[in-house]
């Protein structure tokens, strides 16, 4: 029973430090390819904190039409080895090509749930501080502004109100259920 306990935390350790670093070198991958302030704070600490693993990918791993797949590669390994551990953890024998599947599942599932939270984000402070700047906006407003931007062309705003953020959500989950669920499904269903 003692047993259990250690592996939930291990488990929890291994999901909330995997977790925490790929989302950071997804926000670089995302914030170069929109073109965001490098010199921000914000956008400083984050290369910072991604720089040394993928200085020497990119040696190796060049940009493909303005994408950077070292970062994008580097994720894909970091959340295959978060998987891997787990799985052994639960004592299931990992099966390479469903954790791989699950790894690109996993990494989509996480690209969305950026872009909601950050509309969001965006949402509430314009509500509740409207025209506020700070570095953290000006990053935000480069993340959303290009799922923003071709949906307020699309729906103008009605009386001042801008559909646009509602719009996107609904679009982003809607992927969310019909791209990235049946391939979660579908790894999970090789890992068994």
């Amino acid at each position: 029973m003692g047993g259990s306990y250690v592996g939930n935390a291990a488990t929890f350790l291994i999901q909330t430090v995997f977790g925490l670093y790929i989302l950071i070198v997804m926000l670089r991958f995302l914030l170069q390819w929109a073109r965001a302030d490098f010199y921000n704070p914000v956008s400083q600490f984050i290369v910072k904190a991604t720089q040394p693993p993928l200085k020497p990918l990119r040696k190796i791993i060049p940009g493909i039409g303005g994408l950077d797949m070292a970062a994008l590669i580097f994720m894909l390994v970091l959340k295959f080895v978060e998987l891997w551990l787990v799985t052994g953890l639960l004592g299931m024998s990992p099966q390479v090509g469903g954790l791989a599947m699950l790894s690109i599942a996993e990494l989509l599932g996480l690209l969305i749930n950026v872009f909601i939270f950050s509309i969001l984000i965006q949402v509430i402070i314009s509500w509740v501080n409207p025209g506020m700047h700070n570095p953290v906006m000006g990053l935000l407003h480069s993340l959303t502004e290009p799922l923003l931007g071709p949906a307020r062309r699309m729906i103008p705003p009605i009386s001042g109100l801008d559909l646009s953020p509602i719009i996107v959500i609904v679009c982003l989950q809607l992927a969310s259920m019909l791209a990235v669920a049946p391939i979660r499904d579908l790894a999970r269903s090789m890992l068994v």
